[in-house]
């Protein structure tokens, strides 16, 4: 059996090898979309008065929805088409830089996607027992996976933070991207 820990380490590494392929104009946009997510289901779960009967805190029901709306947001993020922008390589340096900017916003990608599916499965209290179970099961692993819990961005992006960081990703789009 693999923990989570490590699971997670090794999705890190696998999203900076597939945004050092993608490149990070592309890697960007990912990262918005779950941005974007994350402020869906803030204004989903928050805002109308009628879900607080359809969603009780850490339900199924609730851990459904929230991955639901993730992993929809991230498909269409990672179909994002080619920004023609960033398509154009005039020297060498261009392509290391996208090179290495892709690395790190691929892990980047990663983390908050792979760490808010996390965060979702904690609270839910890992509704896919035995086969993903808690750390609580690896002592060696409960610190590590503690900080890691309070440190994805469902736990970082709480209230009206998340709300602030959809406002500066757009923005970023705008005046970046656009």
């Amino acid at each position: 059996m693999i923990s989570l820990v490590v699971a997670f380490y090794i999705s890190l590494a696998l999203g900076a090898i597939i945004g050092s392929m993608r490149g990070w104009g592309k890697e960007v946009m990912v990262s918005f979309s779950v941005v974007l997510a994350l402020g869906f289901i803030a204004i989903f779960e928050d805002l109308f008065p009628y879900t607080k009967d359809l969603f009780q805190d850490g339900s199924l029901n609730q851990f459904w929805f929230r991955t639901g709306v993730l992993l929809f947001m991230v498909f269409f993020g990672y179909q994002s088409p080619k920004l023609s922008r960033f398509a154009r390589y005039n020297e060498k340096r261009d392509r290391v830089q996208d090179f290495i900017l892709g690395l790190l916003f691929g892990a980047l990608n990663a983390y908050l996607i792979f760490g808010t599916l996390w965060y979702y499965m904690d609270e839910a209290g890992y509704p896919f027992s035995p086969a993903i179970s808690s750390p609580d099961t690896l002592p060696s692993y409960v610190d590590t996976a503690n900080r890691l819990l309070n440190s994805f961005p469902p736990a970082i992006l709480g209230g009206y933070w998340v709300y602030v960081a959809v406002v500066v990703s757009f923005i970023f789009v705008l005046v970046v991207l656009i």
